[in-house]
């Protein structure tokens, strides 16, 4: 574990990072110290990006990336390209190799699978496979969770609240895809759009006409058709593919 003192720098340090990397690779205690201390948040977002989920100054993980960065720091020579982007891979690598070392400590070896690279570095396919679907799994989950709640938000702006949308959702199949062709005919038409989006609320007058459905249905299902219609134009990938297959703009 890193532990950083509080010190002031006792002498003057370069203002440049190449410079303060520099410095800190040949010995410069204070040098390093001021880097590990102004990256922290640095650390912090590459470790919960890598993990998929938020990682906390005090979980193993972060221990882990900043350990990473300190050996970066080290290794860092200016034929690797920008430092930042040397450090990022370092981190995300010691953070996979701990993701397979936790793997292989909770099944069976398959050193049927070992292969070696040209450096003679053994590698087992089978584990890096499962680690890193396993890290795909929880960054998936993390990034679904992110979009119910920028959801949620959004759909607060039309007073709707996410957890009321299942009771006010069309109960036969039918109804439910003709609510979303409404909302299609919204989202696609560019005079409807700009309506929806400046009013916050659904254009049934124009829409009606143009839908297989009489108004009334249309304010019936007017949450349901909102919901749909913010979905359809926001940035939210994995909802989309789950509850419009994916149907984009």
């Amino acid at each position: 574990m890193i532990r950083l003192s509080m010190r002031r720098k006792q002498a003057a340090l370069p203002d440049t990072l190449e410079e303060l990397v520099a410095l800190a690779a040949a010995g410069r205690r204070d040098a390093r110290e001021q880097l590990l201390h102004s990256y922290l948040p640095f650390v912090e977002r590459v470790a919960s990006t890598t993990c998929g989920r938020a990682i906390a100054r005090t979980d193993d993980e972060f221990q882990i990336a900043l350990l990473a960065l300190d050996e970066a720091i080290s290794s860092y020579v200016t034929e690797r390209g920008a430092f930042i982007r040397f450090a990022e891979t370092v981190m995300r690598r010691r953070l996979i190799d701990s993701f397979r070392a936790n793997q292989r400590r909770r099944e069976l070896p398959f050193t049927a699978f070992d292969e070696t690279d040209e450096e003679g570095n053994v590698q087992n396919s089978v584990e890096v496979a499962t680690a890193l679907h396993a890290h795909q799994h929880q960054e998936e989950a993390a990034i679904r969770a992110d979009e119910i709640k920028r959801y949620s938000d959004e759909l607060e702006l039309y007073g709707i609240h996410f957890m009321d949308l299942t009771e006010n959702s069309p109960k036969h199949a039918d109804a439910r895809e003709h609510a979303l062709e409404a909302a299609r005919v919204v989202a696609f038409d560019e005079t409807l759009r700009a309506y929806f989006l400046k009013t916050k609320s659904l254009p049934l007058k124009q829409l009606a006409p143009q839908v297989a459905v009489s108004r009334k249905t249309l304010e019936r299902q007017r949450q349901y058709i909102i919901a749909a219609i913010v979905l359809l134009l926001g940035d939210y990938e994995l909802l989309h593919s789950f509850v419009m297959g994916g149907e984009r703009r």
